[in-house]
């Protein structure tokens, strides 16, 4: 196995733009829902309206420069190229933060973040607040290569990243995540690396005590109601990932209508906005986002990753320091009792005024302060 880390550019082939350009103008499109809103998933004209700028507006390679100017590489672990970001702080005294994204996310989920907590003094912070960055495409997502065998659930992953911030020689580090950047990083504080000194979690991951089903509190019965309401009217992706990743993956491969309606429901059935997700998250940017599942046709191979981790994503336990901020549109929130019957040291828990499932995205400023203000606790 290679220990090297590789400098890695991006340089998509322009027949892969006109491909994607022809198959566009080769959709084939269902009818018009017969409700005016979302229930029943992405209205036929809010869709076309986004592939029509896919199509003929959007600059790839404008995001193509973006990331290859912030620095990207690949290392071999396990036998697997891992992508990732790794942007460094200019100040001596910056703490090394490894940091993960979910599904449907990506690395752009961290684009606006990575210069307030890597130069805080530019963004109104301080040299104690600043941060190398070390972001990580997960197994089979982006630009990190597609696992060839069973097994690369979140506690492989974890176990990854932990060797990604050994080989980079950072001694002393910390670890964020939220969606499956949560469960990895949950499964780092539970296994307690040499090196990590706390972890950060904007999706609070635990499981109910028995209490809570006994004899429920109004935050108990407020969780529960959310779960549920989640299961019945969000939950249907969750189940066909974790049960048919190969089946869904076929459509989602072949049709780039497909894969956008897919992603982009989700974008905006989960984010904080007021309607317009376009606003709140960039239309550029939430085809930025479906650009590192199309290119690398990474459809089946992300989903993969429910099929793994189904079951070994369970409740959270350890003795690590931990800091949680809870954004109110969160999809899974549950009460800091819950997560206090596995987690010994909650340094830090804190309620933001806004925000959503794609915190770093949706409120870059909020979302950094929050590590700032979290990790503040554990440097």
């Amino acid at each position: 196995m290679s220990l090297e880390v590789r400098p890695f550019t991006l340089a998509v082939e322009d027949i892969q733009i006109d491909d994607l350009r022809l198959r566009l103008d080769l959709t084939r499109w269902p009818d018009e829902a017969p409700v005016e809103d979302w229930s029943q998933g992405v209205p036929l004209n809010e869709l076309r309206a986004l592939l029509d700028y896919w199509r003929a507006d959007y600059d790839w390679r404008r995001c193509e420069r973006r990331l290859n100017a912030f620095g990207q590489f690949v290392t071999q672990i396990e036998g697997l190229d891992i992508h990732f970001l790794h942007v460094r702080s200019p100040h001596a005294n910056a703490l090394p933060l490894l940091i993960t994204h979910g599904w449907p996310g990506s690395i752009v989920e961290f684009l606006e973040v990575i210069g307030p907590l890597t130069d805080p003094v530019a963004f109104g912070g301080k040299t104690d607040d600043a941060f190398h960055v070390i972001a990580p495409t997960l197994p089979g997502f982006g630009f990190s290569e597609k696992p060839r065998r069973v097994g690369w659930n979140v506690e492989c992953v974890a176990r990854a990243w932990t060797a990604l911030m050994d080989r980079l020689g950072y001694g002393r580090w910390v670890a964020q995540g939220g969606d499956w950047g949560a469960a990895v990083t949950a499964r780092i504080g539970a296994t307690a690396p040499a090196g990590c000194i706390g972890i950060h979690l904007n999706m609070p991951i635990a499981t109910p005590p028995p209490s809570a089903v006994s004899t429920p509190t109004a935050d108990d019965k407020a969780a529960f109601d959310r779960m549920r309401r989640f299961e019945m009217s969000e939950g249907g992706y969750l189940r066909l990932q974790s049960t048919r990743p190969q089946t869904l993956g076929y459509g989602l491969t072949d049709s780039p209508a497909g894969l956008a309606a897919w992603i982009y429901e989700k974008l905006h059935a989960w984010s904080d906005h007021d309607g317009d997700v376009q606003a709140l998250l960039g239309r550029d940017a939430i085809l930025d986002n479906i650009m590192l599942y199309w290119l690398p046709a990474a459809a089946a191979s992300s989903a993969r990753l429910y099929w793994e981790s189904a079951v070994s994503a369970g409740p959270m336990r350890t003795t690590m320091p931990v800091g949680v901020s809870v954004f109110p549109r969160e999809i899974y929130n549950v009460p800091r009792s819950w997560m206090e019957l596995g987690v010994s040291k909650i340094v830090y828990w804190a309620t933001t005024p806004k925000g959503g499932h794609f915190a770093a995205w949706e409120q870059p400023n909020l979302f950094a302060a929050e590590l700032r203000k979290c990790f503040a606790l554990m440097r």
